[in-house]
């Protein structure tokens, strides 16, 4: 399986698909309907009242949403990297390791609000590391603080996604505190108007609009299984983070610069699991997609093979033990 995704086929897009159907059918045999949490935003409440009318509280087409989120997210995730050739040559490892890695924790098959998030984070990724060649860095950062912005609006704790953005800023372009300005203004952008809407209907409570930040120690896995799951998903990032190190010196700075800012972007994912007070794990999908391609990583670099591919099959085993036999 890894020496087929390890090429760029047409063809690889529809076993992505086929792929995506065997480790995620479990979402159809168990649908959950979302659940509101207190950190949920103005936004993710709005999108579900209005999905409310058409799915009626329907758990399987909650599903089946989801579903098209994550193939969507996967098949994104694996075109961007292969734009700016995060690894060598084009492949469909990324987009597999998405899939294979946001099967490890049912949690990360619920439609949510931090999966919506994802969605967006995708984006805000390509835009930043387009940061080190674009000829119109004022509209890509106001773009780029727009869309963080929307996001916190989204899912509370991804405020912290401010950090990333100057953070980039940072890695990607050289310190000019205009650009910084611009960020800020764009990330303050949407709330501009959130207010003006708040005020409109007279709904405005200061205390309800800003963010409240606390932080808290994130919930102790409560089975062999999820304990084993967050195994999985550090292993290969260990080994993906390896290989990426020992190849740096071989690829160009900009391609540098852009597994730095994944690495960024995992450290400020973390922080929003650790201001964050659900219970549950739904929060934790925010890391998958810096961590898939470090995963992804893990399965390129390697020169012999059977490593690789030991390591996929025993995740995958994993996977349809705990949700087809468990």
């Amino acid at each position: 399986m890894i020496g087929i995704f390890r090429q760029k086929t047409p063809v690889n897009a529809l076993l992505l698909l086929f792929y995506a159907l065997v480790l995620k059918f479990p979402l159809f045999l168990h649908p959950v309907a979302p659940a509101l949490h207190p950190e949920d935003n103005y936004l993710y409440r709005v999108i579900l009242h209005g999905l409310d009318p058409v799915f009626h509280n329907t758990p399987i087409l909650y599903s089946l949403l989801t579903f098209i989120l994550l193939i969507s997210q996967a098949t994104l995730f694996n075109r961007i990297s292969n734009h700016h050739k995060v690894l060598p040559k084009p492949n469909f490892l990324p987009g597999m390791s998405y899939i294979l890695i946001t099967s490890l924790l049912p949690d990360w098959g619920h439609f949510s609000a931090p999966l919506l998030v994802n969605m967006i984070m995708i984006w805000v990724w390509y835009r930043m590391m387009e940061l080190y060649n674009s000829q119109r860095p004022g509209t890509a950062i106001f773009n780029i603080g727009v869309w963080t912005g929307i996001v916190s609006l989204l899912y509370i704790p991804a405020v912290a996604f401010l950090l990333l953005v100057l953070s980039a800023l940072l890695t990607m372009r050289p310190f000019r505190i205009r650009e910084w300005f611009v960020g800020l203004l764009g990330f303050t952008f949407p709330y501009y108007f959130l207010f003006l809407i708040l005020y409109l209907t007279g709904t405005w409570k200061w205390a309800d609009i800003v963010p409240s930040i606390k932080f808290a120690v994130p919930a102790f896995p409560a089975t062999i299984w999820i304990t084993l799951g967050i195994v999985w998903l550090v292993v290969p990032f260990v080994i993906g983070g390896y290989f990426v190190q020992k190849n740096l010196n071989k690829v160009l700075i900009q391609i540098r610069k852009s597994w730095s800012l994944l690495l960024l972007f995992l450290m400020v994912a973390i922080v929003i699991i650790l201001i964050s007070r659900v219970t549950s794990y739904e929060n934790w999908v925010i890391m998958a997609v810096p961590l898939a391609a470090f995963h992804a990583a893990a399965y390129y670099y390697p020169t012999k093979t059977l490593g690789p591919n030991i390591l996929h099959w025993l995740i995958v085993a994993y996977i349809l033990a705990m949700n087809y036999f468990i």
